[in-house]
């Protein structure tokens, strides 16, 4: 699946809450994710290099735990990821066969995360990263090969903008956790 991706830290939550709540938006109970992220054994960043990340999810404590592989590549020149998800029934044997295809571990990160769901393939995602102070907006668009990428793109950064936002960031999450944040501002039409 083809997306777009565009996330931003929010600086004051409470603002954003109130935002959402006039405009009559309600985000979902949080879950707990946590994601082991692994890399090629030659990888480098920015080289569109793919990236797999098994995902732990906890939905409530009465319920199992589910278990996902997913694997993502960003294309740099485009700004599109390509996502691609396929439940595991059995983590440890999904995480012998990753290390047996040559993936070393990068990292790992941990969130509770609520969303909203915008349209039929947007939905923004509320994240607050384990050891990162302030929570992460990141808005998702499910691209189709007849979209425009630059027109979705802009219409992601109407949305972060209406919601308050004055800057974006283009690192994932694992990237956050191992390298400094670049904030960049939005692009103004």
């Amino acid at each position: 699946m083809k997306k777009l991706i565009v996330k931003s830290q929010l600086v004051d939550r409470a603002k954003f809450d109130r935002k959402l709540a006039n405009i009559g938006m309600v985000l979902s109970p949080a879950i707990w994710q946590h994601e082991r992220v692994y890399v090629a054994h030659d990888y480098r960043p920015r080289m569109n290099y793919p990236r797999l990340m098994l995902r732990t999810e906890v939905a409530a404590t009465d319920q199992p735990a589910r278990y996902a592989l997913r694997l993502k590549r960003h294309i740099e020149d485009s700004g599109v990821d390509w996502v691609n998800s396929t439940l595991v029934a059995d983590y440890t044997e999904a995480t012998m066969m990753i290390h047996q295809l040559g993936y070393r571990k990068m990292t790992e990160v941990s969130r509770q995360r609520q969303e909203l769901i915008l349209d039929e393939r947007t939905v923004i995602y509320l994240d607050t990263l384990e050891g990162v102070p302030q929570p992460f907006l990141k808005i998702e668009a499910e691209l189709t090969d007849e979209m425009s990428v630059e027109a979705v793109r802009k219409e992601l950064f109407t949305t972060l903008d209406l919601l308050g936002q004055e800057t974006f960031l283009m690192q994932t999450y694992a990237e956050l956790m191992t390298e400094q944040m670049q904030p960049y501002y939005l692009p103004k039409s």
